[in-house]
């Protein structure tokens, strides 16, 4: 049943996602606020029938102990119900985490941190990381003006973009 209520509100984000996140933020406060009443509702009903200490349990406390956070998303029409594509972007840093630890200076963790930092930010703005980089190193020697270094953020590099395909949260949920 709780599966049910989520992928409602999976569904509601589905059919508006093309809106501006105005038209969202009331999509949202009149679809989806009075689903997440629902879903609380049948929370607290159950909380008590569920044993104490098992995963389902856990799962229902949690929920209801983060509710606040649960529901933010529909006090604004650009935050996403899900953070599932955040999580997907640091990752590969979560993964790489161990193998950081045994840097050999603090000097070679830095440089590690910035270069996973710009990776991630050119792929989040459809550029191809290799093209880039090579972008940036070319120029940033040249950069000697604030307007020459913003020309090299990645969202504002004259380069062309990609369009990366990503698996969509809603196809995930669907399947549930």
């Amino acid at each position: 049943m709780a599966l049910g209520h989520i992928r409602q509100l999976y569904r509601i984000e589905q059919e508006i996602a093309d809106r501006s996140p105005e038209e969202k933020y009331r999509a949202r406060q009149a679809l989806s606020v009075p689903k997440l009443m629902e879903f609380k509702a049948w929370l607290t009903k159950n909380q008590s029938h569920v044993v104490t200490g098992s995963l389902t349990r856990k799962a229902i406390d949690y929920a209801l102990n983060q509710w606040e956070f649960l529901i933010g998303y529909c006090d604004d029409g650009e935050l996403c119900i899900s953070n599932a594509l955040a999580e997907n972007a640091i990752r590969p840093f979560a993964v790489g985490r161990k193998a950081w630890l045994f840097a050999d200076t603090t000097r070679g963790a830095h440089a590690s941190a910035t270069m996973y930092s710009l990776i991630e930010t050119a792929k989040a703005n459809h550029l191809e990381p290799r093209s880039y980089l090579l972008h940036v190193l070319e120029r940033i020697g040249a950069a000697d003006t604030v307007e020459k270094i913003e020309a090299l953020l990645a969202w504002n590099a004259d380069l062309p973009r990609f369009e990366k395909t990503v698996k969509s949260t809603f196809n995930s949920i669907r399947n549930y």
